[in-house]
């Protein structure tokens, strides 16, 4: 049990977002964080992230409360890959993803051999190595998405954390998005990701959480999760389930 939280509340100013969430992540799983719009996933993932304070209650690793460790440390071990990122001036995609490698590289940023290696298999592992020399501003929304996962990837934590990583991209690169982050967990990192597509947080995710008004309905393994029922209680939807004929995961289907 390395990331969890206890009696968690967190919001922004005087609105809370977070209602008394414990809540303990699987480690070794590719976790998807599901529920309407406006019902607290980011919110949730970025507390998991010490990016919001709780107004009350902790963010736990290993039993400790997230917000005393050393930033530095805790960098080494936690990736969060933010819903919208700033567009860098005249930063280049090689550099960008450079930035990924800040926790390891000391206080004069010199990059060793190593380093080199990993930002160029992130750059690999996400089919932006032939733009490694153009500049991020320049790219399209999908491209500058896929370097801003190298640089996620380039820090080489054991935990990443995903806020809607298929924005921007087209159908193809999201398929070998989900394929990644299954190779990812292949190779032993825990992945927790925000996504709205529930066939494909169905097909490539172990562990599903449920949320609706800032709460946990309801978690666990996609056939233990998917029913007709909750989709139409949580997202408002009338459907059928069925087996995908590929994965043999569940698949919804709007009537």
């Amino acid at each position: 049990m390395s990331l969890s939280t206890h009696q968690l509340q967190v919001g922004y100013q005087d609105k809370t977002i977070i209602k008394d969430i414990s809540l303990t992540i699987p480690d070794g799983k590719v976790v998807a964080l599901l529920g309407p719009n406006g019902c607290g996933k980011s919110t949730l993932l970025k507390a998991m992230a010490r990016i919001l304070t709780p107004k009350s209650g902790e963010v736990l690793w290993q039993e400790e409360n997230l917000h005393k460790l050393p930033s530095r440390w805790l960098a080494k071990h936690l990736a969060l890959l933010p819903q919208t990122q700033p567009i860098p001036e005249g930063v280049t995609v090689k550099d960008l993803v450079a930035y990924g490698r800040s926790p390891y590289t000391g206080f004069w940023g010199r990059l060793s051999r190593h380093d080199h290696e990993l930002i160029t298999q992130a750059m690999q592992q996400v089919g932006v190595e032939a733009l490694a020399e153009q500049r991020v501003s320049e790219l399209s929304g999908g491209q500058r998405q896929r370097v801003w996962l190298a640089m996620t990837l380039a820090q080489d934590t054991p935990y990443l954390l995903l806020d809607e990583p298929t924005t921007y991209m087209d159908l193809s690169h999201q398929v070998e998005l989900m394929q990644l982050l299954r190779q990812l967990n292949n190779a032993g990192k825990t992945v927790i990701t925000v996504l709205h597509d529930i066939n494909q947080a169905a097909r490539y995710c172990d562990h599903l959480i449920v949320m609706q008004a800032g709460a946990i309905v309801t978690q666990g393994t996609p056939e233990e999760v998917l029913t007709t029922e909750l989709l139409s209680t949580v997202f408002n939807v009338d459907t059928q389930i069925h087996k995908d004929p590929i994965s043999n995961t569940p698949m919804c289907i709007v009537k």
